[in-house]
């Protein structure tokens, strides 16, 4: 049973995710003019596309890469490869989405860094880039020991989290904040809901849900990877695979 809920909540992420990076590019091409690099407003819709699929989606699935039952038997560092590789490239696309916003602003001689979202944003990039280093650095390489890495995984699993609740408060302050700019001088304020409003606003809903099953699947007890020499207490998902 518990490996048919944890399977079946696989699938929704996927289909979830699939739809939050889809309903986002929908909406900059649909109502905001579609992609271009050139400076220009278009340059800008790249950010929220790809800070999405970076910071939310991609994240997201790196994070649980060990809730896989396949992970828990044979060799780790695959698995370890495949966390850090696909961390790796949600920080690409995250670093590529504030090359896109920064070029619109400095083109557009807009300042940079002054809201609330950007704060946020910007605050979970840099966690974000102190969590892949020390990942990298403790968890990949050979050189830490046992016990450091024993005192430094709880500080790793918390701050994995954290940025993940981070990046999803900065996605949903952005679509506000966009909402307020684009229809403020439009025929419809953003307090009379048209059909861009509410289709941004169920993009943020959307991601809110990806990001809320994301958290329970890491918090969830039964889910976890068990620690070495418990396998054989700590398996419910491997028992029911049996």
């Amino acid at each position: 049973m518990a490996a048919g809920w944890f399977y079946l909540s696989c699938v929704a992420l996927g289909a979830m995710g699939s739809l939050c990076v889809l309903f986002t590019t929908y909406w900059m091409r649909h109502w905001r003019g579609g992609f271009a690099w050139d400076g220009s407003l278009l340059t800008f819709n790249w950010h929220p596309v790809l800070m999405v699929a970076g910071m939310v989606v991609l994240y997201g699935a790196a994070s649980l890469v060990y809730r896989l039952p396949q992970s828990w038997l044979g060799p780790k560092l695959p698995w370890k490869l495949l966390h850090a590789a696909l961390h790796l490239l949600a920080f690409i696309l995250t670093v590529l989405g504030l090359v896109a916003v920064f070029y619109f602003h400095n083109t557009g001689k807009i300042a940079n860094l002054y809201s609330l979202h950007s704060w946020l944003g910007i605050t979970a990039v840099f966690l974000f880039a102190c969590q892949w280093c020390l990942g990298f650095s403790v968890f990949l390489l050979p050189w830490a020991s046992a016990w450091l890495r024993a005192l430094l995984k709880p500080i790793h699993v918390f701050f994995g989290a954290s940025i993940l609740s981070l990046a999803m408060a900065s996605v949903i302050s952005g679509i506000n904040e966009k909402l307020f700019f684009s229809l403020k001088n439009g025929t419809q304020s953003y307090k009379e809901l048209p059909s861009e409003a509410v289709f941004a606003n169920c993009t943020g809903m959307l991601v809110v849900a990806f990001g809320l099953l994301v958290l329970y699947i890491l918090l969830a007890s039964s889910w976890k990877r068990p620690e070495p020499g418990n396998l054989t207490d700590r398996q419910p998902l491997l028992h029911d695979r049996a």
